[in-house]
């Protein structure tokens, strides 16, 4: 099994899918991981001494999972599903050959996260079905998809808090948040935690949950116990 995880900035593939790849390196899936920006606008100071700090610090989370990330170095804040994008989008899926593409959302928050999630549409086509990440806060997001992640919280916290120059606390505490949400949503137990994911099928691919690590199980829903007299 082969998953290749795309995301716009050097934090993304932590906050929205990290859980899901580790569950994926427990099964022993070939993981590769692609940053699509060199996140250079991702705060204050000189844009290229940024860059070069949150690429160290998105090769020391991915190092977690023992995976090196793979860099398409694009503008910070430009990135469009233009030629140039979707030819490299293109080149690396025909390298990488995987089983399966996890990218953005095409309505998420951030321009430079719904060009990724378009050029990987149009760069995917018939050879790789793509999957698609929550939405920060879950906005405007209806899952199809859930994977536990209860037993990768720890090292999900970890891979966040790798990308320093993020003040990466707000983002584990909200990604905590979410994925707490997303098992409650899909009635997990007390305690579990879901990254959830939205598919939409084109041909040729229509059904990929065989593709995906176990959805929390689902509990018995039960009816009062208490007599009424």
């Amino acid at each position: 099994m082969r998953v290749l995880a795309l995301g716009a900035h050097p934090d993304d593939i932590e906050i929205f899918m990290f859980g899901t790849m580790a569950a994926y390196a427990t099964q022993g899936a070939e993981l590769t991981f692609a940053i699509a920006t060199d996140g250079a606008k991702g705060g204050r100071g000189d844009p290229a001494a940024l860059a070069r700090a949150r690429r160290e610090e998105a090769a020391e989370a991915a190092g977690l999972l023992g995976v090196v990330p793979r860099f398409l170095d694009f503008p910070d804040g430009a990135l469009v599903a233009d030629a140039a994008l979707i030819t490299a989008l293109k080149a690396l899926i025909g390298e990488v050959k995987p089983d399966l593409a996890i990218t953005h959302a095409p309505n998420d928050y951030h321009g430079d996260h719904r060009a990724l999630s378009d050029g990987v549409r149009i760069a995917a086509s018939f050879a790789v079905p793509v999957l698609h990440a929550d939405t920060l806060g879950g906005t405007g997001f209806s899952p199809t998809l859930y994977v536990d992640i209860s037993g990768h919280a720890d090292i999900k916290a970890r891979a966040i808090r790798a990308h320093r120059s993020q003040d990466p606390e707000r983002f584990v505490d909200a990604a905590r948040t979410q994925n707490e949400f997303r098992a409650g949503q899909c009635n997990g137990a007390k305690g579990m935690l879901a990254e959830a994911f939205r598919f939409e099928p084109v041909f040729p691919f229509a059904d990929i949950r065989a593709l995906l690590p176990p959805a929390p199980p689902i509990r018995p829903v039960t009816v009062s116990t208490k007599i009424v007299t």
